[in-house]
């Protein structure tokens, strides 16, 4: 007889019922051919004394592998592995508990090389540089809770647990059309919002609709890589245009028109990202003369509206737009926390249309309870409350990482004091690299991270996006402690080479 004794392992502390855990341990038995087909297995009360369980463990166990078809009862012979069970064809397993970590896939499948990942495991003791996040802990959650619970005790929350629709829950489409028209001074109705999960899904809807391969889109020599990744992997050929401290060169972009039929142009005009200048007024009102004159679509990527320190923020591009040439994205993402995947798509109503019908095959809808949610926060002046107190915090943080980079560091990094944002545009001197940086900082607990993203056109400009707002006062000197700690070893290192 097979040893079911010391083959069986039963979990005591489990939620599991003992029946459950007995027969999926005999379906492994059956699946790796250890009990073959028309095996006889041992009566009920037979067994129950092997495994010292009670007998009816064992009936419920036989009762479930005929169900799922395993077994099969023969009157006055017996329980049986079923008779005309196929051999499972498999790999050899390398050892008898049946784990087996599947690590590789038994079937090919397309891969992309452009796609990056954005999990890692984290370090404790180590600080992190960041292209400029919100500070998570300043999230008004009490608010926020407080709301949440308020909708979810309603009677008629009910109505909102179904399947809705696929344009985003109907009260915050509303809400945001009164908030954008007022804030953004756009001239929308319900009819020209679509909800998204963010920023990122309104730039991926935006591609399918627009783009397919060899299709033009242009961005800048350096632009947020996501959105890059994006185009390429929709197979459309990216058109790069010189930025500099006024934004987007439009110039050249004209000259590009004039030779190339161009679908798209992707712009971060607020603050450019990665380098956070702004397009200046002159510069917008040449994009949107050139979108209508050769009829492209202009991608405005509005992340991060909200926060500018010397000045009103600067209205976008979609406020001046009347012939329909612009789609505008934006989220509540950075304002609030990354953990709230609300985002919004405006555009033509045919365009909205579209995206909403895409949107659906992806992402059957969005979270309606927290849709419900943040169009109370926002009605209720949470958020701009939220807004202004963080603004003030930024603002300080901004200031200080400033003034110690200028202080520490002389002429190892240069960069301009953002107007506006959550992030430093710092470049190394020529002299240096990243990499190097990258390397030796991970000697005194500091994490550069996935520097050359930066760079996804490779022109070599040496820079980097470091954001200052998710770190308080202490630990933007410990921040800069490790940083400098990181380039005075970086000169010895050169000085050793250079001698």
């Amino acid at each position: 007889m097979f040893p079911y004794k010391t083959s069986i392992q039963f979990d005591r502390q489990s939620n599991k019922p003992l029946y459950l855990q007995l027969a999926n341990q005999i379906i492994q038995l059956i699946k790796n051919q250890v009990l073959a087909s028309n095996t006889k297995l041992p009566g009920s009360r037979t067994l129950a004394e092997i495994l010292h369980v009670h007998r009816k463990t064992i009936v419920a166990c036989y009762e479930e592998l005929a169900l799922q078809g395993w077994v099969e009862s023969i009157p006055k012979k017996g329980t049986f592995v079923h008779h005309n069970l196929p051999v499972l064809s498999q790999k050899q397993l390398q050892s008898n508990t049946y784990k087996q970590l599947k690590k590789t896939a038994g079937f090919d499948f397309y891969t992309n090389q452009h796609l990056l990942s954005k999990t890692f495991e984290k370090q404790k003791s180590f600080m992190y540089l960041n292209d400029g996040l919100s500070d998570e802990r300043l999230t008004p959650m009490v608010s926020i809770g407080r709301i949440y619970r308020g909708i979810s005790a309603k009677k008629k929350i009910i109505d909102h647990l179904t399947y809705g629709t696929t344009y985003g829950n109907d009260e915050l489409r509303s809400t945001l059309v009164s908030y954008l028209n007022i804030s953004r001074g756009l001239n929308i109705t319900k009819e020209n919002v679509l909800i998204t999960r963010g920023s990122q899904m309104g730039i991926w809807l935006s591609s399918q609709l627009l783009l397919r391969k060899d299709d033009i889109v242009v961005v800048g020599t350096t632009n947020y890589i996501s959105a890059d990744i994006t185009f390429i992997t929709q197979n459309a050929s990216l058109y790069r245009v010189e930025v500099d401290e006024n934004g987007l060169l439009t110039t050249e972009l004209e000259k590009l028109c004039q030779k190339k039929k161009i679908k798209a142009v992707y712009v971060t005009s607020h603050h450019h990202h990665p380098t956070t200048v702004t397009l200046s007024a002159e510069r917008r009102i040449h994009l949107l003369n050139l979108s209508k004159q050769y009829n492209f679509a202009v991608i405005e990527d509005d992340y991060d509206y909200d926060f500018n320190y010397n000045h009103a923020p600067i209205l976008p591009l979609a406020s001046h737009d009347i012939n329909g040439n612009v789609v505008y994205i934006g989220s509540v993402c950075k304002t609030v926390a990354p953990v709230f995947r609300i985002g919004y798509l405006i555009a033509s109503k045919a365009f909205v249309d579209e995206a909403s019908k895409l949107r659906g095959i992806v992402d059957r809808q969005g979270d309606a309870l927290l849709e419900l949610t943040f169009a109370e926060f926002i009605r209720s002046g949470d958020l701009d409350r939220h807004i202004r107190k963080v603004l003030k915090i930024y603002k300080q943080r901004r200031d200080l990482f400033c003034k110690l980079l200028k202080k520490e560091f002389g002429d190892m990094l240069h960069f301009e004091k953002p107007k506006g944002g959550m992030a430093v545009w710092v470049k190394l001197n020529m002299r240096y690299s990243w990499a190097m940086v990258a390397e030796v900082a991970k000697n005194y607990h500091l994490e550069i991270g996935n520097w050359q993203r930066y760079d996804f056109a490779k022109r070599q400009h040496n820079s980097i996006r470091i954001g200052f707002a998710t770190y308080n006062e202490v630990e933007l000197y410990e921040l800069i402690y490790r940083l400098k700690q990181t380039m005075e070893h970086i000169k010895k290192i050169s000085i050793k080479i250079t001698s």
